[in-house]
């Protein structure tokens, strides 16, 4: 573990071009719903658990530790899972106990600072370039912030310190499960050219198949790439992918942000072909969605459901209601009716995504109060 602070190493050739170094922590909980079933059950610990439906067509939403040594991961058939597994112990999802779980961690990072961006129920960001102990040195922090995580829930927490939100990601990644890794802004631009590109935070299956076609395998190899070719191949977004390339990400942690729409997605690495299977793979893309929602205060009035095919075709589908989506209960029974108007569907699933959109925010949030409840 690095113990470091990010001002000890600073180096003027690799600032920022900010007017003050930020420090910027991203905590991620390890294997969170697993993690939660095995705490709560002792005869779950140290054995093989995937949360998920167990059935011939089930899906996996999250594989303990235990069961990942085996290659199973989320969104993983359960058949696939049993069979890579056959000691494999499934566990029905209980969502209302991972968000109020969640909520508990949550106050934990409140002690610290304001500026907290939520990602899911099981991880988000924090700015604690000022921050409410005025502790100097951020790793001090995210180490309180990790042994506070596992005396009050139980669990454990992964963390990155970094000087930004895609540096600080990376570092929470390094070391899990139950590490903390401090990315300096000495280190910054070295460590993102050794890395896979797989391996990006931004880079999904797709990006990163055609990365490796423009023959882009490492982050010395994106590093390499102009502007011009990279918007040329990947448009907007390839300004992005310039800039991380070089260890710069100028994104604040926003936690009370208002956008156009709210969204999440996720791609499957086997191809979905049922609407009961579908149906599992959403409850992880809608509570994370939902969590969002719920910790900013914002709701929406329209849900479109996306649908990615095998073949990269994508197709969506919308529905508005007179006010806002009130509950996750709503937004799901939208969701799953969007999807059914496409099955039975031609061809295999390869991801699935739902966004809010005609946003509003609540009458708390409005007056600048912070929406907690998950």
């Amino acid at each position: 573990m690095s113990t470091q602070d990010l001002s000890e190493t600073d180096d003027a050739n690799v600032r920022l071009p900010m007017t003050r170094q930020r420090k910027i922590i991203h905590v991620d909980m390890d294997a969170f719903y697993a993690a939660v079933e095995q705490r709560d059950n002792p005869d779950l610990r140290d054995k093989p658990v995937a949360v998920g439906g167990a059935s011939q067509r089930g899906v996996v939403a999250t594989a303990s530790y235990e069961a990942r040594k085996f290659g199973i991961h989320s969104a993983m058939p359960s058949v696939t899972a049993q069979r890579k597994c056959p000691e494999l112990i499934f566990v029905k999802p209980r969502f209302d106990v991972y968000r109020e779980v969640s909520r508990q961690i949550r106050g934990i990072l409140a002690q610290y600072t304001d500026v907290i961006e939520p990602v899911s129920l099981d991880e988000a960001y924090l700015d604690v370039t000022e921050n409410k102990r005025t502790i100097p040195v951020a790793t001090r922090i995210a180490e309180e912030i990790r042994a506070n995580i596992r005396v009050e829930t139980g669990l454990t927490a992964s963390a990155g310190v970094s000087y930004n939100k895609f540096l600080a990601k990376l570092a929470s990644d390094h070391r899990k499960p139950d590490g903390l890794f401090v990315i300096t802004p000495k280190m910054g631009p070295a460590f993102v050219e050794t890395l896979p590109i797989d391996k990006f935070h931004g880079v999904g299956p797709a990006t990163s198949t055609k990365m490796k076609r423009l023959e882009i395998a490492t982050g010395a190899d994106l590093k390499a790439q102009s502007l011009a070719f990279l918007q040329a191949h990947f448009g907007k977004i390839g300004a992005y992918y310039y800039w991380i390339a070089r260890g710069i990400d100028n994104r604040p942690v926003c936690p009370d942000r208002i956008r156009k729409s709210l969204g999440t997605e996720t791609t499957f690495f086997t191809d979905l072909t049922e609407l009961s299977a579908m149906h599992n793979a959403l409850q992880p893309i809608l509570d994370k969605l939902w969590h969002c929602c719920a910790a900013s205060g914002i709701r929406g009035r329209t849900v479109t459901q996306k649908v990615k095919f095998a073949d990269f075709q994508i197709i969506t589908r919308s529905r508005s209601v007179s006010l806002v989506v009130a509950s996750r209960d709503e937004l799901e029974w939208i969701s799953l009716d969007l999807l059914r108007s496409v099955m039975p569907a031609p061809k295999g699933v390869r991801l699935l995504g739902v966004a809010l959109s005609n946003l509003r925010l609540r009458p708390a949030a409005q007056a600048g109060q912070m929406i907690l409840e998950l």
